[in-house]
């Protein structure tokens, strides 16, 4: 009996550049237009529906490296390690932005934060904005940040991996 599995890193490192890269050059266009600093989401849509179609591909990919089989857990391990690959790329990124970029573009973001305060809710007080503000600066620690992309990554690397895995499942027949 032929129990020999191909390794899951090629693959799950290669799709997670891919994954990661796709994410930079979305962030990336966003900055360079100013939509990140506005708060523009629409393009991030675009990563939303392309990020379970490269888990999909990624999980599919494997399948056909190991010989057209796949197991389920065998699915959600390159699934996942593709998608935690991508948010440490892109947590990289971010800390090289907010290092050596654009450091300061923390507080530009809780300026734009501000105005938009007063401009939604015009009755918002001084202390109000300050208290809102504090909280917001507590979360746009980068680290802090940072991890919780890789966590998210995760999350809905398994679930997209679990339901890829689902769909290209095909077990070694037993001899």
């Amino acid at each position: 009996m032929d129990n020999e599995n191909a390794p899951i890193k090629k693959t799950a490192f290669n799709s997670g550049l891919i994954i990661g890269g796709l994410l930079l050059i979305i962030v990336a266009a966003m900055y360079a237009t100013g939509a990140l600093l506005e708060g523009v989401q629409w393009p991030m849509y675009i990563y939303y529906l392309v990020y379970p179609v490269l888990i999909g591909y990624t999980v599919h990919a494997y399948r056909k490296a190991n010989g057209g089989f796949l197991s389920l857990g065998q699915a959600i391990k390159v699934g996942v390690t593709a998608a935690v690959i991508g948010g440490v790329v892109y947590f990289i990124y971010n800390m090289i932005f907010v290092t050596f970029i654009e450091p300061d573009y923390a507080a530009q973001m809780m300026e734009v934060a501000r105005a938009n305060m007063f401009e939604q809710n015009p009755n918002m007080t001084e202390e109000q904005a300050d208290m809102a503000i504090s909280i917001m600066e507590k979360f746009s620690n980068p680290f802090l940040g940072g991890a919780f992309w890789i966590v998210m990554s995760a999350f809905f690397g398994f679930i997209y991996s679990l339901l890829s895995g689902l769909i290209f499942k095909r077990e070694r027949p037993l001899h």
